[in-house]
This record gives C-alpha cells, sequence and structure tokens, in this order.
C-alpha cells in the first residue's frame, strides 16, 4: 500500500511494496495503473527562445549538472532559473565559487539552488565518514579541513540555496531538496524505503514547485549500462498522491553517466 487517507483526511504516503525494485516497480505501475501517461502525468513542452511571454505570467529556465563547465553557455531569456545540482564536479569550494560567480553573470532576476550528489562538501554527514576513511575515493576533497567546506554554502550570494527548504517567489512557493537513491556511494545518498520516504514527507502539501535532483520513477531514470531505472518510487508518489505540485523540475540526466550534460529549457510559464 503506497497512499492512505488518515482520519484528518490528508494522504499518507507509506514504503511502497516495490521500493527496492524500481525497475519491477516501473512495469507493475505501467501496465496496471498507467502512472506514466495523461491524465497522471502532464509533461511540460520546452517554449522557443523568442516565444512572447504572456501578461501576469513567469517564465522560469530549467538548468542541471552544468559541472563547473559553465563557460560559454548562452542562457536563455526568463524571469526565474532554477538549478537542480551538480552545478560543480566534487563541490570544491574553488568549484562553488565559480558557479557563484557565473551566477552572477545572468541577468535572471532570482536564482533557485539546490545541491546534487556531486556537491559533497554540502553532505556534511558524507564529508564527516570520507575524511575518516582511509583509503580516499576523492583525494581532492579528502584532503580538506573541515574550516575549508564547513560554511561552502554561504559562498552562493548570488542565489537562493534550498536544501530541504522553501522560498516563495513571485508568489510561487518553491521547495528544494537534494537526496536521492544510493547509487556509487556518493553525497546526498540514501537507501531506498523509509530513510527516503522521510525527505519526502517534509515536502508540503501545497508547493508550487518541487526541485528535486534525483527523478521520480519512470522519468529520465533509465540507465543503459545497467539495463535497470534508478528512479525513487516513494517520490514518485509523494508528487503524483500527495504534494501535486505546479511544476515538478529536476535532473535531466542519465544518473551515473560519463557524459556531462548540460540540459536547459523554458519551462511553460506558470500563473497564479
Amino acid at each position: 500500500m503506497a497512499r492512505r487517507i488518515s482520519s484528518q483526511g490528508k494522504v499518507t504516503i507509506s514504503v511502497d511494496e516495490y521500493s527496492s525494485n524500481p525497475t519491477q516497480a516501473f512495469t507493475h505501475y505501467n501496465i496496471n495503473q498507467s502512472r506514466f501517461q495523461p491524465p497522471h502525468v502532464h509533461m511540460v513542452e520546452p517554449l522557443p527562445y523568442d516565444a512572447p511571454k504572456p501578461v501576469g505570467h513567469t517564465r522560469f529556465v530549467c538548468v542541471s549538472d552544468t559541472h563547473s563547465r559553465t563557460d560559454g553557455i548562452q542562457m536563455p531569456f526568463g524571469d526565474v532559473l532554477l538549478h537542480t545540482g551538480d552545478f560543480t564536479e566534487l563541490g570544491l569550494p574553488s568549484e562553488v565559487k565559480k558557479f557563484n560567480d557565473w551566477l552572477g553573470s545572468l541577468p535572471y532576476e532570482f536564482k533557485v539552488v539546490i545541491a546534487g550528489n556531486h556537491e559533497l562538501t554540502f553532505d556534511k554527514d558524507f564529508m564527516g565518514e570520507l575524511i575518516k576513511q582511509d583509503y580516499y575515493r576523492y583525494p581532492s576533497v579528502s584532503k580538506l579541513k573541515t574550516e575549508d567546506f564547513d560554511d561552502v554554502q554561504s559562498v552562493l550570494t548570488n542565489c537562493v540555496y534550498l536544501q530541504d527548504s522553501e522560498v516563495t517567489i513571485k508568489g510561487f512557493r518553491i521547495y528544494g531538496t537534494p537526496w536521492t537513491p544510493w547509487f556509487n556511494g556518493w553525497g546526498f545518498n540514501l537507501p531506498r524505503g523509509q530513510s527516503l520516504l522521510d525527505k519526502w514527507n517534509q515536502i508540503p502539501e501545497d508547493v508550487d514547485i518541487l526541485m528535486t535532483h534525483g527523478p521520480p520513477l519512470g522519468f529520465r531514470d533509465w540507465v543503459p549500462k545497467e539495463l535497470q531505472r534508478v528512479g525513487c518510487v516513494e517520490l514518485l508518489n509523494t508528487v503524483q498522491k500527495r504534494v501535486r505540485p505546479k511544476l515538478h523540475a529536476y535532473h535531466l540526466g542519465c544518473p551515473g553517466g560519463k557524459q556531462i550534460n548540460i540540459t536547459f529549457s523554458f519551462l511553460g510559464e506558470l500563473s497564479l
């Protein structure tokens, strides 16, 4: 059982029976409930760069996985930039500063950013364990002293940084969270099931825009090399059955891929 109604009439999401096997979950819900097709899903079509914006609407530009490679990127026009994580390679303070400088050069009225699994220094628990290890998987990060990254979020002066938190911009409530199902031991990885669901349960029901780094099950989550899906079933259930935001923006690339994935698009304007 993935959804139930509480005595107060609120929807409560519980751990899905297929939580540990997203590939099986996709097959089951695609065949039995068509969870990945309308009316359950309304995909946002990118708008042309020169499309006029209707009066009273806000235009959002969505980008992810820039990985410190923003030189030469021509960004489209919009009102609000949403960056859904992996803006560095490893979260080194120098990389964060470069990203912040790039943000400062952009003309958007507002910029909202969340971390991804590559922002290692933003995940304090991850860093605490990494520094203790005898074998360093990430040598350049492992050699950092705590004081080098303890306040790394403060480097992001040219945006609003969200981590299990929200902000209201131009009348829209925006909630951002960086967590993803465990995948090769990167930052902000959590076990599938209750651990991730506890994070999703923090998302308010009446947010307008949800920013996550990882995708919900069935959406840009297929990893061809491993022939499996890696999206989160609990996130799918949370988005479709409880939160139901006007817009869900997330990492648009293939998890675990070697190719740098810079993706941006207009998202259909929203109005209050």
